[in-house]
């Protein structure tokens, strides 16, 4: 379910988009017990799997919708933590400029 990108919601700010669950996901979801997410430095690539969500209903995969170095990752969401804030990771998207 989670491993579509339908799912995954972002947010660009600059070169860093900031990438979540969206509502509808954490609904289908359930009560969430463990999110394994990429560690800071790890590069991501769009329509490729970043990670696992444990619910107490399954177990997901997590695609990420963007392409670029994880700079950040949210410790709520990681581990056995919740999704309080709702987003996962902030990754630095490549420059395309050329």
């Amino acid at each position: 379910m989670v491993g579509m990108t339908e799912y995954m919601w972002v947010k660009t700010e600059g070169s860093v988009a900031t990438v979540g669950f969206t509502d509808e996901a954490r609904q289908q979801l359930g009560d969430i017990v463990y999110v394994d997410l990429p560690k800071v430095g790890a590069t991501v690539e769009e329509d490729k799997v970043m990670g696992t969500v444990e619910s107490v209903k399954s177990v997901s995969e997590i695609v990420s919708p963007v392409t670029g170095s994880v700079v950040e990752v949210n410790g709520d969401a990681e581990g056995q933590g919740g999704l309080s804030e709702g987003w996962l990771i902030k990754v630095k998207l490549p420059d395309t400029r050329r």
